[in-house]
């Protein structure tokens, strides 16, 4: 799994974050003509986000992602691919590589 994070601030409304659409538009486009492309999405703001945790037993949720950082957890891709030397030559194709970070982690398979 490809983890993007990214500084949503650069990304708010009315913001730039239609100038990298096309970027990541072509990074699927060609994980995809490579097959490798297993799914994948951009996910909410994370202001939308809610944590839940059970303290003592009792269910505790707060409003907002699970860490607050300068950069937040965007979207991802899942790739299927033979190694980890393959899953970090594509994340380093990513677009987000240049506006963040790229967090490469295998799936537990069941």
């Amino acid at each position: 799994m490809l983890m993007i994070y990214r500084d949503e601030a650069a990304f708010a409304p009315g913001q730039t974050s239609g100038a990298h659409s096309g970027a990541y538009i072509a990074y699927a486009e060609a994980l995809k003509a490579a097959g490798v492309l297993v799914g994948g999405d951009r996910l909410q703001p994370s202001s939308t986000a809610s944590t839940l945790r059970a303290v003592n037993g009792t269910p505790a949720i707060l409003d907002g992602p699970y860490a607050d950082t300068k950069e937040q957890f965007g979207g991802f891709y899942i790739i299927d691919v033979p190694d980890l030397d393959a899953a970090l030559q594509w994340a380093a194709r990513c677009p987000a590589t240049a506006q963040g970070a790229v967090e490469v982690r295998p799936m537990w398979v069941v």
